[in-house]
C-alpha cells in the first residue's frame, strides 16, 4: 500500500468534527471517467499534480454538495498508484447517504473508462491492502466490508450502483474482495505468530561482489580498519577494535546491531511504531519530506509500504 495523507481541512464534513465508533469499511467508486487523485484531493503536494480547475474536494461544498470520503485511490502525476487519506479514520464522513456515515469508514476508488485491467488490478490490490490495514487498526474482519452498492440492499445507504458495475468487468466481485482480505489478514496474523513483525534481512555469509566494510560509521570513511568478502571476517575485525561496526556494500550497520543503535555511531536510530503511524508520517518526521519514505523502505527490508504498531524502524539519521 502506498499511503499518503492530505486532510479536506476547507470541507464543511472535516469542519464539522464529528467522531465515529468505526465498525465497518465502506468501498466506493467515483462514477467519472477520470483515474486521477489530482481530481478530488488538493492542493498539490508536490506528487498530486496541478488542478487546473481547482474542483477538488477541499472546498466547502464541492460541486455545491456535502460529500467527503476518507480516502481515494488512484494515480499520482507519474502513474503510480496511491492511497491519500483525506479524513481521520474515525471521522464521520459524508459518503453513504444513510446509517453507515455513522459507522463506516469510507473510500473512493478513481474509476478510468472501466476496460483497462491492469489499472483495476492495482487499484484494486490497493484497496485490499488499504482494507486489511483498517481491519487490523480497528479489530474488523472481512466480513465487515461492503460496497456502496451492498450498503444499499442492506438499508444503510444510498441507491448507487458501485463498484458492481465496474468489478465484474474484470473477473472480481465484492465476495472476491473479502476473500482476498481475509487471507492477507491470515498471512500478518501468521507472521505476528512467528514473531516476524519486524522485518528480519539476512546477508550472504560470502559476497561475490562488493564487500563488508569494518568502520565507526558509514560517512567516516577514514575510520575504515577492513573490507571483507567474508562476513566472519567482518564480525572478527569488529570484536578487536571497539567502536567500529559492519557495514554492507550500500552502508546498512549490521553488526553489532544493538551496540550501534545504543551508542549513536550508526547511521540510523530505531523508531517503535504506534498506532496511526504509516510509512509516510515516519519518513516525514524523520526525514524532513515524506517522499524519502523509499530509503527507510530499502534500510529494513520492506517488502510493502504497509507497517504495524510494534513494528522497530531502523530510520537514517
Amino acid at each position: 500500500m502506498n499511503l499518503h495523507k492530505l486532510m479536506l481541512t476547507e470541507n464543511a464534513c472535516y469542519k464539522a468534527g464529528r467522531t465515529i465508533t468505526v465498525k465497518g469499511i465502506m468501498v466506493h467508486s467515483t462514477g467519472a471517467n477520470n483515474p486521477n487523485l489530482k481530481r478530488y484531493v488538493g492542493p498539490n503536494d508536490g506528487l498530486l499534480g496541478e488542478n487546473q480547475y481547482g474542483n477538488h474536494w477541499n472546498t466547502y461544498h464541492p460541486g455545491g454538495r456535502e460529500v467527503c470520503v476518507h480516502a481515494f485511490i488512484g494515480k499520482l502525476a507519474d502513474g503510480t498508484i496511491a492511497t491519500y487519506q483525506c479524513l481521520p479514520w474515525n471521522h464521520r464522513g459524508w459518503h453513504a447517504g444513510g446509517s453507515a456515515n455513522n459507522t463506516h469508514i469510507g473510500f473512493e476508488i478513481c474509476e478510468d473508462g472501466l476496460t483497462d485491467y491492469t489499472y483495476f488490478q492495482k487499484v484494486y490490490r490497493e484497496a485490499v491492502e488499504l482494507c486489511a490495514y483498517l481491519c487490523k487498526e480497528y479489530g474488523l474482519t472481512e466480513q465487515n466490508i461492503i460496497c456502496h452498492s451492498e450498503g444499499y440492499k442492506q438499508g444503510v445507504a444510498s441507491n448507487h450502483g458501485d463498484v458492481m458495475h465496474w468489478f465484474p468487468k474484470h473477473g472480481k466481485s465484492m465476495d472476491t474482495f473479502r476473500a482476498e482480505v481475509k487471507a492477507l489478514l491470515a498471512a500478518d496474523t501468521k507472521e505476528d505468530t512467528e514473531d516476524t513483525a519486524e522485518p528480519v534481512v539476512t546477508y550472504p555469509e560470502k559476497l561475490t561482489s562488493g564487500y563488508y566494510r569494518v568502520r565507526k560509521t558509514w560517512k567516516d570513511s577514514k575510520s575504515q580498519v577492513g573490507a571483507y568478502r567474508v562476513l566472519a571476517n567482518a564480525k572478527a575485525a569488529a570484536d578487536k577494535n571497539p567502536g567500529t561496526h559492519v557495514f554492507t556494500n550500500d552502508g546498512v550497520a549490521i553488526y553489532p546491531v544493538d551496540d550501534a543503535t545504543d551508542s549513536g555511531t550508526a547511521d540510523y536510530r530505531i523508531h517503535t511504531v504506534v498506532k496511526g503511524d504509516t510509512l509516510w508520517d515516519i519518513a516525514a518526521l524523520y526525514l524532513g519530506k515524506g517522499s524519502r519514505y523509499p530509503e527507510i523502505k530499502t534500510l529494513n527490508g520492506l517488502k510493502s509500504n504497509v507497517i504495524y504498531s510494534g513494528w522497530k524502524l531502523k530510520i537514517p539519521n
